[in-house]
């Protein structure tokens, strides 16, 4: 991966633990406030392996999500 990839922790609502925009030179993870350190890591590596999967080229978010978790 040569894309920039900036991370912040911000207060996302229930249910959604993290967020990934792209942005002119690369991406910018969001992941939630308030999840532990270990629920925010596992949340970082899920967002980086849609980064890595090109996710963001496709369509179908049910099916990247299936992938995403298999």
């Amino acid at each position: 991966m040569s894309d920039n990839i900036y991370h912040y922790i911000a207060p996302l609502p229930e249910g959604i633990n993290e967020a990934v925009l792209t942005c002119a030179d690369g991406y910018t993870i969001y992941t939630a406030a308030r999840l532990d350190n270990e629920s925010r890591y596992k949340a970082y590596q899920h967002a980086l392996q849609h980064i890595r999967n090109n996710d963001f080229e496709k369509d179908d978010v049910q099916e990247i999500e299936t992938a995403a978790h298999q």
